[in-house]
């Protein structure tokens, strides 16, 4: 019975053991592969519980995930201008024929991502001798990130590797670059300074210019206007003054000498040397006749 026992309990463990050995999983961020004697047997890309024939099979798990290829140190590249520009980069990618990744690079990610490097450097060195200084740092900085990561993505699918976004973090100028560039910036911007400041006088002297014209339009108008308004007011005085001599000759008459004694008379020092019998004082002479 010991002996019966014996072997039953031996063979429950090999048979755990056994089981042990067969199964094994893949979780959601895995993809597998199942190697046959070293050839690729079965491509596993979904979740689960799978078994295996221990000893002749082995498993080998990739990661499903979008992976990061950021480079440790900045990258100098040769722009058009012949001049040199530093660059920061990363590069989101993922795997993507896991067949042809592992025939590729024996699935070894640091391979992969070493290919992946190389190719990412050449391709942005094209690109960036193709442009200018300020292309590359601001005027096509889109696009250079656009084709290169469609060249990129080209290269690597024949290693079962998609490029899921090139991007770049940051573009400088080396020191002796950046002095050279900014002090030309500094002179145009002096340069656009000047001509806005002639633009501006010029366009002062034609609105001061302008000005001047319409305020002698304004007052040859009003001169106009108030000459007319005065000859105007003059002839109608006139008239007034015609209408009331021809109505009483007389009282016209003596108004008029008033006047004459009120501006003859002004100030007390006022003296006047004149004959008695003068046309001036006819009034005095008689109060209620004038002469005819």
């Amino acid at each position: 019975m010991n002996s019966r026992s014996g072997i039953a309990i031996a063979i429950v463990a090999g048979a755990i053991v056994l089981a042990a050995l067969s199964a094994f999983t893949v979780d959601q961020r895995q993809r597998a592969i199942v190697f046959q004697l070293g050839e690729i047997k079965t491509l596993i890309d979904e979740p689960g519980l799978y078994f295996k024939f221990p000893l002749i099979q082995n498993v080998r798990y990739f990661d499903k995930r979008i992976l990061t290829l950021d480079t440790a140190d900045t990258e100098r590249f040769i722009t058009s201008e012949k001049k040199n520009v530093l660059v920061d980069s990363f590069v989101k990618w993922r795997i993507q024929d896991m067949r042809q990744y592992y025939i590729s690079v024996q699935g070894d990610e640091i391979r992969a991502q070493t290919q992946l490097s190389q190719t990412v450097k050449a391709a942005l060195q094209d690109e960036f001798s193709k442009r200018t200084v300020h292309d590359v740092i601001s005027g096509e900085r889109d696009k250079i990130m656009q084709v290169v990561r469609e060249k990129v993505d080209e290269d690597m699918n024949k290693i079962g590797m998609q490029i899921v976004d090139v991007r770049l973090k940051r573009v400088d100028l080396p020191q002796e670059v950046s002095e050279s560039v900014f002090r030309r910036m500094d002179a145009e911007r002096k340069s656009v300074a000047a001509e806005l400041r002639s633009q501006g006088f010029s366009e002062a002297e034609k609105i001061r210019a302008e000005a001047d014209r319409e305020r002698e339009v304004i007052i040859a108008g009003a001169y106009r206007d108030a000459q007319r308004v005065k000859g105007e007011g003059d002839a109608r005085s006139a008239t007034i003054y015609a209408r009331a001599f021809n109505e009483n000759p007389e009282f016209y008459a003596f108004y008029r000498s008033l006047d004459a004694y009120r501006a003859g008379f002004k100030n007390r020092s006022d003296v006047l040397v004149l004959d008695p019998s003068s046309e001036f004082f006819r009034y005095f002479k008689n109060p209620g006749k004038g002469s005819k």
